[in-house]
């Protein structure tokens, strides 16, 4: 017995050993593939044109009634389906809970005050690649100096709609509760291409990389050759990318999202590591980020079936989405779920989203967004575009511009500071927020906007005293 308690120990410390010397191989002594070339790329219909137009062309949003009356009638006739007993949301959208959501959308939503509410920033047009490029523009008052561009990319099932109410924040401080020395922002905040009011691409391999090249030339249109970036879910993919393909011109990437897959044998190694001596992989307060692993992946596989469909048959289902306004409701919303902890006894026969950070309004002005574009069969192909193979270049390279991690608690998938910095090189920031979740600038806008802005003094700060040595 005691042998071969030896020889196991024996094979335990070699495996070690072994992964160790693969880690320092691949990670200090095997180059990152080079980057693609995606500097001459075209997703408009037909060939590539000679020329493009560069205007940008403001406009408004408008919902015909047509397209009113239409949502109407099909709500009107929304076939349920009958739940199980005490099952709660262990099966996906509750329907009883789906009822209540589309009673009140037929009946006490307001399509006007959701044009009003959208139509509270400017929206404009630039036709880049091929694509009309939809995106809203802030600028703050005259009377604040030093402005910094700041572009905000969304992710699915969002839209630009959802950072509505972190925008003022960060363009006028000083009327929300701000400071004197606050950074202030002039705010970009685009739809990605074949989300919301952008057009989708015509031809197959838009990645999230090309979304960030797309981004890129919107900047440089409105003038701006150095700019700031802030993302969460897709939105931390493409500006992650952005910030590798451009790093002179990233002046600082903030992201509250960031996926798994990222430090390759070094990231497997230490998790395994972890498992057995989680003190000597990670700091004790962020065990609970990793571990227990088991739970996490089972965790995952519950709620990302989604994203397996969307990855490999989004045409399929898009037809079903795209045809029926109640479907989309439930499949955008059930993503909402872990946030708003729907249950059909906390609603009563009402919809009551008091323990979110938003309201029923604010999440079907959402859903209005996909099905007056009728984009949500386009958004989905992103996920089929950007698998894991087709990104796989990318994410053996560092990011080196200064970055900031905002870290929600109830966001689906967390990193431990550690492993945060393999892929960032130049980690300024790593906020452990008191609360909030996936949907961030929804959900808690002011801890957004205020990590944002302690993230830029940081960065400014360590420039000064670079300049002063």
């Amino acid at each position: 017995m005691a042998i071969c308690c030896r020889i196991s120990k024996l094979c335990t410390l070699a495996a070690l050993i072994l992964g160790i010397a693969f880690w320092v191989k691949f990670t200090y002594f095997t180059a990152p593939p080079p980057l693609p070339d995606l500097s001459d790329a075209w997703w408009g219909k037909g060939i590539r044109a000679f020329t493009e137009d560069a205007s940008v062309n403001r406009f408004d949003v408008r919902f015909s009634q047509k397209v009113i009356d239409d949502l109407y009638a099909r709500l009107a006739k929304t076939k349920y389906i009958e739940p199980l007993e005490d099952v709660n949301f262990k099966y996906g959208f509750h329907p009883d809970v789906l009822r209540n959501v589309i009673n009140y959308w037929t009946e006490k939503y307001d399509m006007n005050e959701t044009q009003s509410e959208l139509n509270r920033y400017s929206h404009f047009l630039t036709k880049i690649e091929g694509l009309d490029i939809h995106f809203i523009h802030v600028k703050p008052k005259e009377t604040y100096k030093n402005v910094r561009p700041l572009l905000l990319i969304h992710g699915w099932p969002g839209s630009f709609y959802e950072f509505y109410k972190a925008i003022p924040l960060l363009t006028d401080p000083l009327a929300h509760g701000g400071k004197a020395d606050d950074p202030v922002f002039e705010v970009i905040c685009p739809s990605i291409p074949g989300f919301g009011f952008s057009e989708a691409p015509h031809k197959k391999g838009f990645t999230a990389a090309h979304a960030g090249q797309v981004f890129d030339k919107l900047m440089k249109r409105l003038g701006h050759e150095k700019y700031f970036l802030q993302g969460g879910d897709w939105g931390s993919v493409i500006t992650t990318t952005m910030a590798i393909y451009h790093p002179e011109k990233v002046e600082g990437l903030h992201i509250n999202f960031m996926t798994g897959v990222i430090g390759g044998i070094g990231w497997n190694l230490r998790v395994a590591v972890g498992s057995v001596f989680p003190d000597l992989a990670f700091n004790k307060i962020d065990h609970w980020k990793i571990y227990p692993v088991i739970d996490k992946l089972k965790f995952l596989l519950e709620e990302t079936g989604y994203m397996h469909e969307q990855a490999t048959k989004p045409d399929t289902l898009g037809v079903g989405l795209n045809d029926s306004p109640a479907g989309l409701a439930a499949w955008i919303l059930e993503k909402f779920r872990g946030i708003v902890e729907w249950t059909p006894e906390h609603y009563n026969g009402e919809v009551d989203t008091s323990q979110s950070g938003y309201s029923i309004d604010e999440l079907l002005t959402n859903v209005m967004i996909y099905w007056t574009t009728e984009t949500m069969g386009t958004a989905i192909r992103f996920y089929k575009e950007n698998t894991i193979f087709s990104e796989q270049p990318m994410r053996s390279h560092p990011v080196t511009v200064p970055s900031a991690y905002a870290v929600f608690p109830k966001e689906f998938m967390v990193l431990p500071e550690a492993l945060v910095r393999q892929r960032h090189h130049n980690l300024v920031q790593y906020t452990d927020m008191p609360q909030g979740g996936h949907f961030a600038a929804m959900e808690e806008p002011r801890l957004l906007a205020e990590d944002l802005r302690s993230f830029i003094k940081a960065i400014e700060a360590q420039s000064k005293k670079k300049e002063e040595l």
